[in-house]
């Protein structure tokens, strides 16, 4: 009997390791950059980018005065954070610093605090807005909710997992396009509003998709879109920068 169990509690960890193996395989093989993100991950007359090793920071070019308003950035769930990069660099070309910040295992729940850093590094910045796309949206208000110096909240294609920022002053901008498949063309977001504050600002791409708000191939579950990759990277870019400025007057 005792030799039964202990092959049976072999076989037990056999299965857990391989388990654990897996999933740290499949963890770290995200979905890919593609062209757009990488051209877009370089300097240019407007937007200065720099890679620091520990996140990529967009910074509006020739200014006359360095913005005081700034947007730390969590990307999707298994997503390479870089593919972010185009629409991210439009919003910089307006006037907005912006940080993008990795997280471990490619997976924002596990790196919920990875923006605390770069509070610390950039006091020079006034108004702070946390936000991200799909998993990174939840991330970045669970961020929030432990950082009174971001004012400001930001959903691409995502909602709160709770209502803690319900009766909080937080302004709060939620981005979605019609043909989102994650959000069963919406629906999510209209049966997840009451975690939100009254003042919640909606932005609705008509025929945006979900995997479109980054640049790295086809969403699992997700709908065709029905306009092109472009016209939804500038729908948000616009409606982003917009909110973030008009919060940092």
């Amino acid at each position: 009997m005792k030799k039964i169990l202990k092959w049976i509690g072999i076989v037990l960890l056999g299965i857990v390791l391989l388990g654990s193996a897996g999933f740290l395989i499949w963890a770290n093989t995200p979905s890919q950059p593609g062209q757009a993100a990488q051209a877009a991950l370089k300097s240019d007359a407007q937007v200065t980018i720099t890679d620091t090793g520990k996140y990529i920071t967009f910074e509006p070019a020739g200014v006359t005065q360095p913005p005081s308003a700034g947007f730390i950035f969590y990307p999707g769930g298994h997503v390479d954070y870089r593919a972010y990069a185009p629409i991210l660099h439009k919003i910089a070309a307006q006037g907005v610093f912006i940080v993008l910040v990795p997280v471990r295992l490619n997976l924002a729940f596990f790196d919920i605090e990875a923006g605390a850093q770069v509070l610390k590094d950039f006091p020079g910045i006034k108004t702070w807005v946390a936000g991200g796309h799909s998993l990174g949206g939840v991330a970045s208000a669970l961020f929030a909710e432990n950082q009174p110096e971001i004012q400001g909240l930001i959903f691409w294609a995502s909602y709160p997992a709770d209502d803690k920022l319900r009766n909080s002053n937080i302004k709060v901008l939620s981005i979605y396009g019609t043909n989102d498949g994650g959000l069963d063309h919406g629906a999510k977001i209209e049966q997840y509003k009451s975690y939100e504050p009254a003042s919640t600002t909606f932005v609705v791409i008509d025929g945006g998709n979900h995997g479109q708000f980054g640049d790295y191939g086809p969403q699992p579950g997700d709908n065709p879109a029905t306009i092109s990759p472009e016209a939804q990277w500038q729908q948000t870019a616009d409606a982003t920068a917009q909110f973030i400025l008009k919060l940092g007057k």
